[in-house]
Protein backbone atom coordinates (compact mmCIF):
# COMPACT_ATOMS: atom_id res chain seq x y z
CA UNK A 1 0.00 0.00 0.00
CA UNK A 2 1.37 3.43 -0.97
CA UNK A 3 2.66 5.61 1.85
CA UNK A 4 0.29 8.48 0.95
CA UNK A 5 -2.66 6.09 1.06
CA UNK A 6 -1.56 4.79 4.46
CA UNK A 7 -1.33 8.27 5.96
CA UNK A 8 -4.67 9.26 4.41
CA UNK A 9 -6.32 6.23 5.99
CA UNK A 10 -4.69 7.00 9.35
CA UNK A 11 -6.20 10.48 9.18
CA UNK A 12 -9.54 8.83 8.44
CA UNK A 13 -9.10 6.60 11.49
CA UNK A 14 -8.69 9.63 13.78
CA UNK A 15 -11.58 11.58 12.26
CA UNK A 16 -14.01 8.67 12.18
CA UNK A 17 -13.10 7.50 15.69
CA UNK A 18 -13.93 11.00 16.90
CA UNK A 19 -17.28 10.93 15.07
CA UNK A 20 -18.04 7.52 16.57
CA UNK A 21 -17.10 8.82 19.99
CA UNK A 22 -19.83 11.44 19.65
CA UNK A 23 -22.60 9.56 17.85
CA UNK A 24 -21.76 5.94 18.56
CA UNK A 25 -21.92 4.73 14.94
CA UNK A 26 -21.56 7.15 12.00
CA UNK A 27 -17.77 7.08 12.12
CA UNK A 28 -17.67 3.34 11.45
CA UNK A 29 -19.67 3.75 8.24
CA UNK A 30 -17.39 6.58 7.12
CA UNK A 31 -14.27 4.51 7.76
CA UNK A 32 -15.66 1.43 5.99
CA UNK A 33 -16.28 3.51 2.88
CA UNK A 34 -12.74 4.89 2.90
CA UNK A 35 -11.14 1.47 3.43
CA UNK A 36 -13.26 -0.18 0.72
CA UNK A 37 -12.11 2.49 -1.71
CA UNK A 38 -8.43 1.84 -0.97
CA UNK A 39 -8.22 -1.90 -0.20
CA UNK A 40 -9.58 -5.25 -1.44
CA UNK A 41 -12.90 -6.06 0.22
CA UNK A 42 -11.64 -8.77 2.60
CA UNK A 43 -8.66 -6.65 3.65
CA UNK A 44 -10.94 -3.64 4.14
CA UNK A 45 -13.27 -5.70 6.36
CA UNK A 46 -10.40 -7.00 8.52
CA UNK A 47 -8.75 -3.57 8.79
CA UNK A 48 -12.06 -1.92 9.63
CA UNK A 49 -12.78 -4.59 12.23
CA UNK A 50 -9.37 -4.17 13.86
CA UNK A 51 -9.54 -0.37 13.98
CA UNK A 52 -13.16 -0.31 15.13
CA UNK A 53 -12.42 -2.94 17.77
CA UNK A 54 -9.83 -0.59 19.22
CA UNK A 55 -12.09 2.44 18.86
CA UNK A 56 -15.16 0.76 20.33
CA UNK A 57 -13.08 -0.96 22.99
CA UNK A 58 -11.53 2.33 24.06
CA UNK A 59 -14.95 3.99 24.12
CA UNK A 60 -16.37 1.15 26.19
CA UNK A 61 -13.49 1.41 28.66
CA UNK A 62 -13.80 5.20 28.91
CA UNK A 63 -17.52 4.93 29.65
CA UNK A 64 -17.45 1.54 31.39
CA UNK A 65 -19.45 2.74 34.38
CA UNK A 66 -22.39 3.32 32.03
CA UNK A 67 -22.38 -0.11 30.32
CA UNK A 68 -25.56 -2.17 30.73
CA UNK A 69 -23.88 -5.55 31.26
CA UNK A 70 -27.10 -7.58 31.21
CA UNK A 71 -27.70 -6.40 27.64
CA UNK A 72 -24.13 -7.30 26.70
CA UNK A 73 -24.54 -10.88 27.89
CA UNK A 74 -27.77 -11.42 25.98
CA UNK A 75 -26.37 -9.72 22.89
CA UNK A 76 -23.33 -12.02 22.99
CA UNK A 77 -25.60 -15.09 22.90
CA UNK A 78 -27.36 -13.88 19.75
CA UNK A 79 -24.06 -12.80 18.22
CA UNK A 80 -22.58 -16.28 18.67
CA UNK A 81 -25.48 -17.84 16.76
CA UNK A 82 -25.13 -15.38 13.86
CA UNK A 83 -21.39 -16.01 13.65
CA UNK A 84 -21.91 -19.77 13.62
CA UNK A 85 -24.42 -19.52 10.76
CA UNK A 86 -22.28 -17.23 8.59
CA UNK A 87 -19.09 -19.21 9.17
CA UNK A 88 -20.90 -22.16 7.57
CA UNK A 89 -21.58 -20.16 4.38
CA UNK A 90 -19.49 -18.79 1.50
CA UNK A 91 -19.76 -15.02 1.04
CA UNK A 92 -17.36 -12.99 -1.14
CA UNK A 93 -18.85 -9.57 -1.95
CA UNK A 94 -17.33 -7.19 -4.50
CA UNK A 95 -16.85 -3.46 -3.89
CA UNK A 96 -20.04 -2.44 -5.69
CA UNK A 97 -22.15 -4.70 -3.48
CA UNK A 98 -20.42 -3.49 -0.32
CA UNK A 99 -21.11 0.14 -1.26
CA UNK A 100 -24.73 -0.78 -2.00
CA UNK A 101 -25.11 -2.22 1.48
CA UNK A 102 -23.24 0.75 2.98
CA UNK A 103 -25.68 3.04 1.19
CA UNK A 104 -28.74 1.18 2.43
CA UNK A 105 -27.73 0.62 6.06
CA UNK A 106 -27.87 4.33 7.12
CA UNK A 107 -31.56 4.58 6.20
CA UNK A 108 -32.37 2.21 9.03
CA UNK A 109 -31.85 5.21 11.30
CA UNK A 110 -35.07 6.73 9.92
CA UNK A 111 -37.28 3.82 10.98
CA UNK A 112 -40.07 5.41 13.10
CA UNK A 113 -39.30 5.15 16.78
CA UNK A 114 -42.36 3.04 17.54
CA UNK A 115 -42.41 0.94 14.35
CA UNK A 116 -41.24 -2.33 15.88
CA UNK A 117 -41.33 -1.55 19.61
CA UNK A 118 -37.84 -3.01 20.02
CA UNK A 119 -36.08 -2.51 23.33
CA UNK A 120 -32.61 -3.87 24.09
CA UNK A 121 -33.58 -4.09 27.76
CA UNK A 122 -35.95 -6.96 26.93
CA UNK A 123 -34.37 -10.42 26.94
CA UNK A 124 -35.64 -11.66 23.57
CA UNK A 125 -34.96 -8.32 21.92
CA UNK A 126 -31.37 -8.19 23.19
CA UNK A 127 -30.69 -11.68 21.80
CA UNK A 128 -32.30 -10.72 18.46
CA UNK A 129 -30.16 -7.59 18.49
CA UNK A 130 -26.99 -9.66 18.80
CA UNK A 131 -28.03 -12.01 16.01
CA UNK A 132 -29.16 -9.38 13.49
CA UNK A 133 -26.50 -6.75 14.19
CA UNK A 134 -23.59 -9.21 14.12
CA UNK A 135 -25.00 -10.78 10.95
CA UNK A 136 -25.32 -7.44 9.15
CA UNK A 137 -21.91 -6.34 10.42
CA UNK A 138 -20.32 -9.42 8.86
CA UNK A 139 -22.20 -8.93 5.58
CA UNK A 140 -21.89 -5.16 5.11
CA UNK A 141 -19.02 -4.30 7.45
CA UNK A 142 -21.21 -1.98 9.53
CA UNK A 143 -24.51 -2.21 11.40
CA UNK A 144 -24.71 0.85 13.65
CA UNK A 145 -28.12 2.11 12.45
CA UNK A 146 -29.66 -1.34 12.94
CA UNK A 147 -28.18 -1.48 16.44
CA UNK A 148 -29.72 1.91 17.14
CA UNK A 149 -33.20 0.56 16.35
CA UNK A 150 -32.92 -1.62 19.46
CA UNK A 151 -31.88 1.31 21.66
CA UNK A 152 -34.17 4.20 20.71
CA UNK A 153 -36.96 2.97 23.02
CA UNK A 154 -34.79 2.22 26.04
CA UNK A 155 -34.72 4.42 29.10
CA UNK A 156 -30.92 4.65 28.87
CA UNK A 157 -29.14 8.00 28.85
CA UNK A 158 -26.98 9.05 25.87
CA UNK A 159 -23.87 7.99 27.84
CA UNK A 160 -25.34 4.55 28.55
CA UNK A 161 -26.36 4.18 24.91
CA UNK A 162 -22.89 5.03 23.58
CA UNK A 163 -21.12 2.86 26.17
CA UNK A 164 -23.34 -0.20 25.73
CA UNK A 165 -23.37 0.07 21.94
CA UNK A 166 -19.57 0.34 21.96
CA UNK A 167 -19.27 -2.92 23.87
CA UNK A 168 -21.72 -4.71 21.57
CA UNK A 169 -19.96 -3.44 18.46
CA UNK A 170 -16.62 -4.67 19.78
CA UNK A 171 -18.08 -8.20 19.84
CA UNK A 172 -19.45 -7.81 16.30
CA UNK A 173 -16.07 -6.64 14.99
CA UNK A 174 -14.30 -9.62 16.55
CA UNK A 175 -16.64 -11.91 14.60
CA UNK A 176 -16.01 -9.94 11.41
CA UNK A 177 -12.24 -10.13 11.80
CA UNK A 178 -12.44 -13.90 12.15
CA UNK A 179 -14.85 -14.30 9.22
CA UNK A 180 -12.75 -12.33 6.71
CA UNK A 181 -9.34 -12.78 8.29
CA UNK A 182 -9.09 -16.56 8.50
CA UNK A 183 -9.12 -17.04 4.68
CA UNK A 184 -6.28 -14.51 4.43
CA UNK A 185 -3.98 -16.47 6.73
CA UNK A 186 -1.11 -17.79 4.66
CA UNK A 187 -2.26 -15.95 1.50
CA UNK A 188 0.53 -14.68 -0.73
CA UNK A 189 -1.25 -11.34 -1.22
CA UNK A 190 -3.59 -10.50 1.64
CA UNK A 191 -4.01 -6.86 0.66
CA UNK A 192 -3.80 -5.83 4.30
CA UNK A 193 -1.93 -2.66 5.34
CA UNK A 194 1.54 -3.15 6.87
CA UNK A 195 1.90 -3.87 10.59
CA UNK A 196 3.06 -0.33 11.34
CA UNK A 197 -0.29 0.97 10.09
CA UNK A 198 -2.17 -0.93 12.80
CA UNK A 199 0.37 0.14 15.44
CA UNK A 200 -0.13 3.78 14.46
CA UNK A 201 -3.91 3.40 14.14
CA UNK A 202 -4.36 2.14 17.71
CA UNK A 203 -3.50 5.38 19.56
CA UNK A 204 -5.31 7.45 16.92
CA UNK A 205 -8.48 5.41 17.44
CA UNK A 206 -8.21 5.83 21.21
CA UNK A 207 -7.50 9.56 20.85
CA UNK A 208 -10.57 9.91 18.66
CA UNK A 209 -12.68 8.02 21.21
CA UNK A 210 -11.50 10.39 23.95
CA UNK A 211 -12.10 13.52 21.86
CA UNK A 212 -15.53 12.31 20.83
CA UNK A 213 -16.41 11.60 24.45
CA UNK A 214 -15.61 15.21 25.35
CA UNK A 215 -17.87 16.46 22.57
CA UNK A 216 -20.61 14.08 23.70
CA UNK A 217 -20.54 15.61 27.19
CA UNK A 218 -21.36 19.01 25.69
CA UNK A 219 -24.22 17.78 23.47
CA UNK A 220 -27.88 17.56 24.40
CA UNK A 221 -29.92 14.38 23.85
CA UNK A 222 -32.03 16.16 21.21
CA UNK A 223 -29.06 17.32 19.14
CA UNK A 224 -27.44 13.90 19.57
CA UNK A 225 -30.32 12.18 17.75
CA UNK A 226 -30.85 14.93 15.16
CA UNK A 227 -27.23 15.09 14.00
CA UNK A 228 -26.92 11.31 13.94
CA UNK A 229 -29.81 10.98 11.49
CA UNK A 230 -28.64 13.67 9.09
CA UNK A 231 -25.01 12.57 9.00
CA UNK A 232 -26.09 9.01 8.23
CA UNK A 233 -28.45 10.20 5.50
CA UNK A 234 -25.68 12.07 3.68
CA UNK A 235 -23.43 9.02 3.90
CA UNK A 236 -26.20 6.82 2.53
CA UNK A 237 -26.65 9.03 -0.53
CA UNK A 238 -22.91 9.17 -1.20
CA UNK A 239 -22.46 5.39 -0.97
CA UNK A 240 -25.49 4.61 -3.12
CA UNK A 241 -24.07 6.92 -5.78
CA UNK A 242 -20.70 5.15 -5.54
CA UNK A 243 -22.41 1.78 -5.87
CA UNK A 244 -24.28 2.96 -8.97
CA UNK A 245 -21.02 4.11 -10.57
CA UNK A 246 -19.32 0.77 -9.85
CA UNK A 247 -22.23 -1.32 -11.09
CA UNK A 248 -22.45 0.81 -14.25
CA UNK A 249 -18.74 0.31 -14.88
CA UNK A 250 -19.07 -3.44 -14.59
Amino acid sequence: MALLTSFSLLAAVLITATVSGVFGMAGGIMLMGALTLALPVSAAMVTHGAVQLISNGARAVLHRKYIAWRIIGLYAAGSAVAAAVLFSLTYNPNKAFVYLLLGLVPWLAWIPKGAFNLDANKTAHAIACGFSVTGLNMLAGVAGPLLDVFFVRTALSRHQIVATKAATQALAHIAKIGFYGLPLVGAAQSGLPPLWFFIAAAPLAMLGAWAGGKALDAMSDVNFLRWTHWILSVLGVVYLAQAAVLFAGG
